[in-house]
């Protein structure tokens, strides 16, 4: 069975015609592995996701500085300035440089970064320098999902590239514990971790990405060689002001302000959490954070098998309901080992709904406005890590950090009815090769009884054209 290529999930979307498009056989045959020189890419790509998660779930150190919840919450605004530059750039950087540019940007804005706290500076120094990581987190998150998303099979590639985040983020807090808690070295010691590892970045995503500059920043063909002309990006006004893209967009985007304001709500919180809230020692309450984003790794490679056999829409729902009942057990379980343990679980099913909401976007909308829809949906995932992790340290400065669970559950359940309200997904066949990740081949579009969210976009059925 073979893919439909002229089959648009949402009607009245029509791709511009480009090189790319010409030859659906060289489009068809890139993968995670076709050419040769994306397995490298695709590490790269991997290793930035490592640092953005190492460098995200890093919140504990600012316990350091002897602040209020409320003062310490600002740390989570300042990424947001950054993100707000890069939304500017991103677009100038992406056409003037191509991807050959955010490998060079980005990883350099980490190391610089890095650097200058590794001196220990001021609190408000500290302020200043994330804004800076949150410009190279901003690009990166644009770029590489992007590019991935535009893959044979972009669930997984996707899923892997989330599951290195959240091995970053586990390094975090094991790291810590150890150099603080049991080594007793000064906190900015840290950050000379940050610095090795933000130059690794730098060395692999310039060696990966060098040869996609501006003039040939995608390359779909088996042969590295031939090099294909840049295809045309819708502009931002089209795709979030002109029906029904713009809806599709704008729920997305909703989804990521959300989802990311419930990943690192928990994660920024949990350790106060378990500590204020449930009693646990220092060390077991920074052990609880690894947990968690050992979970959410696990559940983004493993979960990301079980999402194609059951298909996108069930298992979202599955896995946010899930969520939703683990957050109970942790906020009325008196017991701080079942605590810890459904900290990881709640972990486990959030992992796949970011690659989740990515790869939806993507199939949703044609591919001249992949790189703009999932910028600007990143974007507002970048909106949420700063605003909801404030407002879970306004919350816990007036009545507790108890209410960090229901506040996380109110939250689940808005994602849980944007998903619903989104049209239905292609169906894709069941996994013809297992030994190539298990992955799945897309098969033909079927007529399908439309759904509330088909008759909110385009007040009809998705149909095959």
């Amino acid at each position: 069975m073979t893919e439909t290529a002229s089959y648009q999930p949402v009607n009245n979307l029509k791709p511009v015609a480009t090189a790319r498009s010409v030859s659906n056989t060289s489009r068809d045959e890139e993968d995670w592995n076709r050419p040769k020189s994306n397995i490298w890419k695709v590490m790269a790509c991997c290793w930035s996701f490592f640092v953005m998660g190492a460098n995200d779930s890093a919140s504990g150190l600012l316990s350091y500085y002897g602040l209020s919840y409320i003062a310490v919450s600002v740390i989570f605004l300042s990424p947001l300035i950054g993100y707000v530059v890069a939304a500017v750039l991103d677009t100038k950087i992406y056409h003037c440089m191509g991807r050959r540019g955010v490998a060079i940007i980005s990883p350099a804005c980490h190391l610089i970064a890095y650097l200058v706290n590794c001196f220990h500076p001021p609190y408000p120094v500290l302020v200043i320098t994330l804004a800076l990581v949150g410009i190279g987190n901003r690009l990166i998150d644009s770029a590489w999902n992007a590019w991935a998303s535009s893959m044979k099979h972009a669930s997984q590639v996707l899923g892997c590239l989330h599951a290195a985040f959240g091995l970053g983020a586990v390094m975090t807090p094991l790291v810590l514990s150890s150099m603080l808690s049991q080594g007793g070295l000064p906190w900015y010691y840290f950050y000379y971790v940050m610095i090795g590892c933000a130059a690794v970045e730098l060395l692999t995503s310039v060696a990966a990405f060098w040869n996609m500059s501006a003039a040939a920043p995608t390359q779909f063909s088996a042969d590295p060689s031939k090099a294909e002309p840049l295809i045309k990006q819708s502009g931002l006004r089209e795709t979030l002001s002109r029906n029904p893209s713009a809806r599709v967009t704008w729920t997305c985007s909703a989804f990521l302000f959300l989802y990311v304001g419930i990943e690192l709500g928990l994660a920024g919180w949990v350790v106060t959490f378990m500590s204020d809230a449930k009693h646990e020692a220092p060390f077991a309450s920074g052990l609880t954070a690894a947990w968690f984003w050992l979970g959410l790794s696990l559940g983004r490679i493993a979960l990301g098998f079980v999402t194609p056999r059951l298909g996108e829409r069930l298992a979202v729902i599955l896995y946010i309901l899930c969520e939703i009942a683990i957050g109970f057990v942790i906020h009325f379980g008196p017991i701080v080992v079942v605590a810890a343990v459904a900290t990881a679980m709640q972990g486990f099913f959030l992992g796949p709904l970011f690659p989740a909401i990515v790869y939806a976007t993507v199939r949703l909308l044609p591919e001249h406005m992949h790189v703009t829809a999932v910028g600007v949906a990143t974007g507002f995932s970048s909106l949420g890590s700063s605003t909801f992790p404030f407002l879970v340290g306004v919350v816990a400065e007036a009545h507790g950090v108890t209410l960090l669970q229901p506040f996380v559950i109110v939250l689940s359940a808005l994602i849980l009815a944007l998903w619903v309200s989104l049209p239905r997904l292609p169906k894709i066949d069941p996994p013809l090769d297992a030994a190539l990740f298990g992955l799945s081949r897309y098969i033909h579009y079927n007529i399908q009884i439309p759904s509330f969210g088909e008759i909110l976009y385009s007040g009809k059925a998705c149909t095959p054209p």
